[in-house]
C-alpha cells in the first residue's frame, strides 16, 4: 500500500479478518529494511529489546548463549505503527485494474501446497527472573521445540510447536525453569510451511500470507514479506508502464518459489539437528519433499529476466550490442 501510493498510485484498500501474531521478533536487519521502506528511522526504537539469545538444540546438548540483537512487538502494534504514515500519491488517476492480494481468499484456482504436519501454540507466560527478559530461549523436545519471547521485563510469549503448552514442564530441560506461570494459548495454528500455485493469474498477485507461510524457526517471515512487498510493486509499476504481464508475473512467482526453497533449505539444517526421533524424521520427510516440489517449478521458469534496481524492475538484457 505504502509503496504503490509513493509510486503514484491510488489503490483502494479493502480490510479482511484474520488471527493476528501476538509477538513478532525484528532482528536489526529486519528493522533496518522496514525503516528503509517507510523513511521511518525512528520505529519502534522504544520496544522492548533482545539482546542475547540461549539455544540448546539436539539430542543430550548444553545451553549456548549468543548475543543477539532484534525488538520484539505484536503483529497489531506493527501494523498499526506502519499505517500511521502514507505518503501523497502523485498521481491518483492512475488506475491498473490490478489487484494484491495480502490475505486470503485468492481467485478460484490456486492450490496450497503444505510440507509439514506440525502445529504450534503461543501462550503468554509470567517469567521467574526478571533478569530473564533480554533474552530469548530456543530449545528442542524429543517431539517439536519451544521458544520464548520477553516482552516486557515480567512477561513473554511461549511459542510450543509439536508439544501442548499444558506438557512444557515435563519436557523441557531449559525453557520450563524460566516460566513462573502459562497462561491460556491464544489459539493453535499450522507452523508448516506452505505456498500457494499459482501465485499469480492475469489481473492479479498474491503477496505475503496469502501467497505463502514460513515456519517460524527461522525468524525470518517478515523481512521476507516486506522484500515480496517492494517485487510485488515493482511489477504492478512495471505492468502499468506498459511491461508483458505476462512475463512479469512469472518473474514474481519464480523469485518467491527461490525465495520459499532458501527457506525450506534452511529449515532443514534446524530439523536435521534438532534431535532425532520419529516427529523430526517424519517433519524432515515433508521438508525434502518441499525442496522437490521448489526444484521442479524453478525448472519450469527457466532464468530470470528482470532485476531489481531500487523499487523498479529493469529487463536483463540478454544480447546486448
Amino acid at each position: 500500500m505504502h509503496l504503490l501510493t509513493r509510486a503514484g498510485f491510488a489503490p483502494a484498500l479493502e480490510l479482511t479478518a484474520r488471527p493476528r501474531l501476538p509477538a513478532i521478533m525484528l532482528s536489526d536487519a529486519a528493522l533496518g529494511l522496514v525503516r528503509d521502506v517507510f523513511d521511518r528511522p525512528e520505529l519502534f526504537r522504544s520496544a522492548h529489546r533482545i539482546t542475547r539469545r540461549v539455544v540448546q538444540w539436539g539430542t543430550g546438548a548444553e545451553p549456548v548463549a549468543f548475543e543477539h540483537a532484534a525488538a520484539v512487538v505484536s503483529e497489531p502494534e506493527l501494523l498499526e505503527q506502519l499505517e500511521q504514515r502514507t505518503a501523497t500519491p502523485r498521481d491518483a488517476g492512475v488506475d491498473t485494474s490490478f489487484t494484491i492480494f495480502a490475505a486470503r481468499p485468492l481467485p478460484d484456482g490456486p492450490v496450497e501446497h503444505s510440507f509439514g504436519s506440525r502445529t504450534a501454540f503461543a501462550a503468554p507466560v509470567r517469567l521467574r527472573d526478571v533478569r530473564d527478559s533480554a533474552c530469548c530461549w530456543i530449545e528442542s523436545l524429543d517431539e517439536g521445540w519451544l521458544f520464548l519471547i520477553p516482552n516486557s521485563a515480567e512477561c513473554g510469549w511461549l511459542l510450543s510447536v509439536g508439544c501442548p503448552p499444558g506438557a512444557i514442564q515435563d519436557r523441557s530441560r531449559l525453557i520450563g525453569g524460566r516460566i513462573a506461570s502459562v497462561g491460556e494459548p491464544a489459539g493453535e495454528f499450522s507452523s508448516s510451511p506452505r505456498i500457494m500455485s499459482p501465485l499469480s493469474g492475469p489481473g492479479w498477485l498474491a503477496c505475503g500470507t496469502a501467497g505463502m507461510a514460513f515456519d517460524p524457526i527461522c525468524g525470518d517471515g517478515t523481512a521476507h514479506a516486506v522484500r515480496e512487498a517492494i517485487l510485488a510493486s515493482a511489477v504492478v509499476r512495471a505492468i502499468s508502464a506498459g511491461g508483458d504481464e505476462s512475463g512479469l508475473r512469472r518473474h514474481y512467482e519464480a523469485r518467491l518459489v527461490a525465495g520459499f526453497q532458501r527457506h525450506l533449505m534452511v529449515s532443514m539444517d534446524f530439523y536435521q539437528s534438532g534431535n532425532g526421533g520419529p516427529w523430526w524424521d517424519r517433519e524432515l520427510g515433508f521438508l525434502r519433499q518441499g525442496l522437490e516440489w521448489c526444484a521442479g517449478m524453478a525448472h519450469g521458469y527457466g532464468p530470470f529476466h528482470y532485476r531489481l534496481s531500487g523499487f523498479e524492475l529493469q529487463s536483463i538484457d540478454k544480447n546486448p550490442a
